[in-house]
């Protein structure tokens, strides 16, 4: 799991998304899992917890991604701590993360994702990415 300095935002994988102990020491105090095969955690009552069933690739629904994305610059926006997770957290994590940022700071997507990269291994999907320009393109 890691922290996209300077924000309270960390990306990580599905595992990490479980591992509530390490998830309270760090002070999130949400999570966005993106992973459609990855089973919904038993999440603490105190814990905010949104899940937007991704595929890793293209074919996912325009208003599902609108939601993550929109959600996660709310949380971002707030300056709630979130961690963004997927099943190996390089690519629908890194993805929703750049379009989450790109909105709330109305800074250019491919920008953001850069800056994700940096800090986080990626791998995100061409199709996937072309589906969040899409929709960020759409939003906006």
């Amino acid at each position: 799991m890691n922290q996209i300095t300077p924000y309270p935002l960390w990306l990580g994988h599905g595992g990490e998304g479980r591992d509530f102990k390490t998830i309270f020491d760090l002070g999130i105090r949400a999570i966005i899992n993106l992973a459609l095969e990855e089973p919904p955690a038993r999440e603490p009552r105190e814990m905010i917890y949104c899940r937007f069933p991704l595929v890793d690739g293209s074919g996912n629904a325009s208003e599902i991604l609108f939601l993550a994305m929109n959600t996660l610059k709310t949380l971002i926006n707030k300056h709630v701590p979130t961690l963004v997770c997927c099943g190996a957290g390089m690519s629908r994590a890194p993805a929703i993360a750049a379009a989450g940022l790109s909105l709330a700071h109305e800074e250019a997507p491919e920008r953001c994702l850069e800056r994700i990269v940096a800090q986080h291994p990626s791998d995100v999907s061409p199709g996937l990415w072309k589906e969040v320009a899409g929709v960020l393109a759409a939003f906006r």
